[in-house]
């Protein structure tokens, strides 16, 4: 059976910051509907890789091509009406507004003539409404949407920025380490979340928790000094000598 045209494809990326070389000729195809993580020590480039790819840092070399379209040098906020979304290693939320007026603020930028309108009654545009009502639910936190922002829990708030980043309506969404700091619940939580992402777009991920890495991509990628060196299956990435030895450890 012929696989899908991947939906992102990056190929032989480099980025130089002077004298340095952060990235090497990477290159990665994240296919529709997958989860796809990205794994490595840190200083491996995963990081900068995703500023490559998301349009934050263009690159010095190399092509990247997005649903079909050439978007290397396309800038991020470009990207995201192309259908490429994005959260960060720090949270990027409103923390005095309420989790649904972030919500709605997120949904709103997305919306043709509405873009960032402050002045307007939420009621006047049901629409926008019902989509914040919707991702509440999806990202699991509908019974907390009148608290501050600022409030929630480390989980809960980097499950609303997951939800700010699905106000876009994303055909592929990019997640920088987003269960970094979370406690047990929290973790279940969000790994059921990006899980359940897949049914409706790709889902490229940098994770240190190899063990919930193993258990929900579908392809892995490993980095190490701005370079790929192994790209494979879960099991085989499990089972891979080196990069168990290297970068697994106990965990696999």
């Amino acid at each position: 059976m012929p696989m899908a045209e991947p939906l992102l494809r990056a190929e032989d990326i480099t980025v130089r910051f002077g004298d340095f070389i952060a990235l090497n000729g990477m290159s990665i195809a994240v296919a529709p509907g997958s989860i796809h993580a990205l794994i490595g020590p840190n200083g491996a480039g995963k990081t900068t890789f995703f500023n490559a790819l998301t349009g934050v840092r263009p690159p010095n070399a190399g092509r990247i091509v997005f649903n079909s379209r050439t978007v290397t040098r396309v800038p991020a906020h470009a990207r995201v009406r192309h259908g490429m979304a994005r959260s960060f290693q720090v949270t990027n939320i409103y923390p005095a507004l309420s989790v649904r007026e972030n919500l709605r603020l997120a949904v709103q930028a997305h919306h043709a003539r509405e873009g960032w309108v402050f002045w307007r009654s939420p009621a006047a545009r049901r629409d926008i409404a019902t989509e914040v009502e919707a991702i509440l639910a999806d990202v699991g936190i509908a019974d907390q949407a009148d608290r501050r922002a600022g409030d929630l829990s480390h989980g809960g708030q980097r499950s609303l920025e997951i939800g700010m980043a699905l106000g876009a309506r994303p055909l592929m969404i990019c997640l920088d380490e987003p269960l970094a700091g979370m406690g047990i619940d929290d973790v279940h939580r969000t790994k059921d979340l990006i899980l359940g992402l897949k049914r409706r777009m790709a889902v490229l991920l940098i994770e240190h928790n190899m063990s919930v890495v193993l258990s929900i991509s579908d392809r892995i990628t490993v980095m190490a000094q701005g370079r790929k060196i192994a790209e494979d299956t879960p099991d085989r990435i499990r089972n891979d000598a080196a990069v168990r030895t290297a970068y697994l450890g106990s965990q696999a």
